[in-house]
């Protein structure tokens, strides 16, 4: 049985390419200039300096050079399939070289005419060519044009030659943008270097062809629009090289990265690049009417090129002001890192990466054809053959184009995504209006009108309009008004719909009542239906999360993270991606102390939000919200101590010997949320000669870290610091030696600790540090709490100690205080610490820090408390605790009437009696 061999792909040749049959025939003499391989800057700059040596002034041996580069790429790229990487990195190797020649000769030329410029006071001022769009990536095509901004540093005159007067800095550079232009962008008998579009410059066409550095930092901060930030996302300094190496070109940096990004998630963005969308879009349908050939324009055609580059730029612009670790130039960099972020499955990732590369190929082979700069696919079915097998593909037949197929999948894939990120999953048009509300009518209604309160239950209707009476809704514009009420309508549709309760409808008016001014987190609501409506959710759930939702309303962007669900608090991603972010900092030259608090806060809060959101929803049980929490406190004081060190003036060493000891709830691994750190601080520089240096700088140490974790900055708080528990308490030093530490609690000298003191150390563990000062730390521990004690005394004073705290807090007959009551919490936790006090050098495990169920556990297994006590009194703990946690979730009290908790009270009160009597 034969096979049809029209489907088997044939190797492609670069010569099928027009233009480089025209370029063999031309340029037969020079192709043997340009060595063997894949040209780098370095090539074609000494390809230009042998045609100039042959003969050829600069103009023509630029053009020339620019030929011998094309076919060259056209050979590696069709006939040995070259990587997509390698021709974009030549082709900006090209553009790069010929600059910088060409910017050298400009300023010759017009230095020749009236001398270099230079500032008032005598220093000569810099001139930088900038690369937007893929020449800034490093992704040019092979026959794109190159976008560029011509900004030099500083105002300033020429000193004019004999004969000519001088000229003003704004002149000289005009003059030598000019000059470019003619020798890179001139059509001549060799063509051209480059097409030069100057169009993203400062108020565009109608703006001047160069503009002082001054005069771009006024633009961004006073006219630059919105989707000038998009352009600007890829800019880099491209000529002259010298700027970049010296690093003179520098202070372009932080205002080029303070327009593009915000310190904030910038959802308000999105209408921006909606709008941009959509005149790109209608320039393309425009240009294909009446010829339908151009609906396959693989670049700007739905599910094109443009839309793959919009998917990641609106990601990185929205994401990458306060996640500087994703920002790159790159699109499939930036595809890579938005995957590593989780900002983007890793399955779409792959396949936006996929696609990406395919159009791309297809783009340079339809502009190998003629060196046109065009993505239209061509008509011809020799053409169109041709691309198919220089890919790999079976050539395209009348009833078959594999070609076409696979152009396709990738466009309606693409398109899928891109709708789904920008038009809530709808195709723009018929939607448009709705912004994805199924139950918003027509279109959204403004928040004061009497259409929308129409449509709303009775008492969220009264809400509103209580709401609307307030001067500050009623001087809001209209499309604040708008974008309110089309979110007051979904939260309509959610109660109506049988997704939340009226509950959560009304606290989410109480929630965006103190927003109105912070657009970003409505547009993210406005963008995100998803995150609406898991937000309606947990409001409707308990009380506290609107008060965390109050005070950092930046984390509901973490209901938008689907791994939020299936996963717990991971200290080393946790440690790892506060690393990177560090480091970003550090490459964008903004590792300041404002930037790095801001970014330790917005990483704790949204790690506290996903234990919150798992809490409310019941995926993970009391005791791992407590573990999680303290998990992430432990962390948390870690990397700010790590940040905070190297920006101690008085360091005397490169990592100190310093430890951070948790007692308390973080201690004993039962954080809450909102709850303080109780800590104490310790250090260790035996082998430094000056102890009271060490002092001192440990002191400043500490006062440094205190202020780092308990500073309210622009992005909130992290924790309230107590340190009372340290050796004498508030009048004790801040910072302590551990060999001071352990006389102190050991008992010799003068100074002891109580045993009150030694009562808390039963819960104080290791938290941040030297891992070396661990060690030391617990074996002081253990050998302070299986010190031998008189146990009648010890008794006496637990129980004494007990019923000081319980005069101190009165509970009201009937009402039974899960903490505070006999037979509460408390009770269970003074019996634990007895039981570890008298009986731990006996029984070595009561010394672990494993907290109270756990001790309870092992006490009754020692023999210390009768079968079945140490049991029902975990049981009975675990119970009041979860009892509290959820009280305080829904911002109830925590004093229940009496009978509700009996079991559990009677539990630890035969705990206490069976221990104490």
């Amino acid at each position: 049985m034969g096979s049809d061999l029209s489907d088997i792909p044939l190797a492609a040749s670069a010569l099928h390419s027009r233009y480089v049959q025209r370029i063999r025939r031309r340029y037969a003499a020079e192709l043997a200039e340009l060595p063997a391989g894949l040209p780098d800057a370095a090539a074609i700059t000494a390809l230009v300096e042998r045609l100039q040596a042959g003969g050829r002034p600069l103009v023509s041996a630029l053009r020339v050079a620019r030929q011998l580069v094309l076919e060259r790429l056209a050979v590696l790229d069709v006939e040995q399939q070259a990587p997509l990487a390698d021709i974009t990195a030549a082709m900006t190797a090209l553009a790069e070289a010929t600059l910088e020649l060409a910017l050298a000769q400009a300023r010759a030329d017009e230095d020749a005419r009236s001398g270099a410029p230079v500032t008032a006071d005598g220093k000569s001022i810099d001139f930088w060519i900038i690369g937007m769009g893929k020449l800034g990536a490093r992704e040019l095509n092979v026959s794109s044009d190159i976008d560029l901004i011509y900004v030099y540093e500083d105002d300033g005159q020429t000193p004019g030659l004999a004969g000519t007067p001088g000229r003003s800095a704004h002149e000289y550079f005009s003059a030598v943008a000019k000059r470019l232009y003619a020798l890179i962008g001139d059509t001549t008998e060799d063509g051209f270097v480059f097409r030069v579009d100057l169009a993203l410059r400062p108020n565009g066409n109608s703006g001047p062809p160069v503009v002082s550095m001054g005069m771009l930092e006024e633009y961004f901060q006073v006219q630059g629009r919105e989707w000038e930030r998009f352009a600007w996302l890829k800019s880099r300094v491209v000529a002259p090289r010298a700027a970049v190496i010296t690093g003179r070109a520098l202070p372009l940096r932080p205002l080029v990265t303070a327009f593009v990004y915000r310190r904030y998630l910038d959802y308000g963005i999105f209408e921006g690049l909606r709008q941009l969308h959509r005149k790109i879009r209608e320039e393309a349908q425009r240009r294909a009417a009446g010829r339908p050939e151009r609906a396959n324009d693989v670049k700007l055609s739905r599910g094109g090129i443009r839309e793959i580059e919009f998917i990641v730029q609106l990601l990185l612009v929205v994401r990458g002001g306060q996640y500087p670790e994703i920002r790159t130039r790159s699109t499939l960099k930036a595809l890579g890192k938005l995957t590593a972020r989780g900002l983007m499955t890793p399955e779409t990732a792959e396949k936006l990466a996929a696609g990406y590369t395919f159009l791309r190929r297809v783009e340079h082979r339809i502009q190998y054809l003629d060196d046109q700069q065009t993505h239209l696919l061509p008509t011809q079915d020799g053409d169109l053959t041709w691309i198919a097998q220089s890919m790999g593909l079976a050539a395209c037949r009348p009833d078959a184009c594999e070609l076409l197929d696979r152009l396709c999948e990738i466009r309606e894939l693409v398109a899928t995504e891109f709708d789904a990120l920008l038009h809530d999953g709808q195709a723009p048009a018929p939607n448009a209006g709705k912004g994805g509300c199924k139950q918003c009518g027509n279109g959204p209604l403004a928040l004061d009108s009497d259409a929308l309160a129409e449509k709303l239950p009775p008492e969220l209707a009264e809400r509103v309009r209580q709401w609307c009476a307030q001067p500050r809704v009623q001087n809001l514009r209209d499309e604040p008004k708008l974008r309110l009420g089309k979110l007051i309508q979904r939260a309509a549709a959610c109660v109506d719909e049988g997704h939340c309760t009226l509950d959560a409808a009304l606290r989410f008016v109480d929630w965006l009542e103190p927003l109105l001014r912070r657009d970003s987190y409505l547009a993210l609501l406005a963008e995100r239906p998803s995150v609406l409506k898991r937000l309606l959710g947990l409001l409707g759930l308990a009380r506290w999360p609107m008060r965390y939702l109050m005070r950092h309303p930046g984390v509901i962007d973490e209901l938008a993270d689907a791994r939020l669900v299936h996963s717990r608090f991971d200290r080393a991603e946790y440690l790892a991606s506060l690393e990177e972010r560090h480091a970003a900092w550090e490459r964008s030259g903004q590792a300041d102390e404002e930037s790095l608090l801001d970014t330790v806060r917005h990483a704790h809060h949204a790690e506290v939000f996903r234990t919150l959101v798992r809490d409310v929803e019941r995926l993970i049980t009391v005791e791992q919200v407590a573990d999680d929490l303290s998990a992430l406190a432990d962390a948390t004081v870690d990397i700010t101590l790590r940040w905070a060190w190297p920006r101690l003036k008085q360091r005397h060493r490169e990592s100190p010997r310093f430890a951070v000891i948790a007692y308390g709830k973080l201690g004993g691994k039962e954080l809450g949320y909102g709850s303080d750190l109780d800590v104490v601080f310790l250090y260790d520089d035996a082998d430094e000669p000056d102890a009271d240096r060490a002092q001192e700088v440990y002191g400043h140490c500490v006062r440094k870290l205190i202020t780092w974790l308990t500073l309210r900055t622009g992005a909130g708080e992290l924790f309230d610091i107590d340190t009372a528990l340290r050796p004498n308490g508030n009048s004790g030093l801040l910072v302590t030696s551990i060999a001071a530490f352990e006389r102190y609690q050991v008992g010799r000298g003068g100074n002891t600790a109580w045993t009150w003191e030694h009562q808390a150390l039963t819960r104080a563990r290791f938290c941040a540090g030297s891992p070396d000062l661990a060690e030391r730390f617990e074996a002081v521990r253990r050998q302070v709490l299986a010190a031998p004690r008189d146990i009648e005394a010890l008794k006496t004073e637990v129980v004494g100690m007990r019923e000081k705290v319980r005069q101190a807090r009165p509970v009201k007959a009937g009402l039974f205080d899960v903490k505070h009551s006999a037979g509460g919490m408390m009770d269970a936790e003074f019996v634990v610490q007895y039981l570890v006090l008298a009986h731990g050098a006996a029984h070595p495990p009561l010394l672990d820090n494993a907290g109270n169920i756990a001790l309870l556990q092992r006490a009754e297994s020692a023999g210390l408390l009768p079968a079945g006590t140490g049991t029902a009194a975990a049981d009975a703990y675990r119970e009041l605790r979860r009892a509290q946690h959820r009280a305080r979730l829904d911002e109830q009290t925590t004093q229940f009437p009496a009978p509700q908790l009996a079991a559990e009270r009677d539990a630890i009160l035969a705990l206490w009696r069976a221990v104490f009597g």
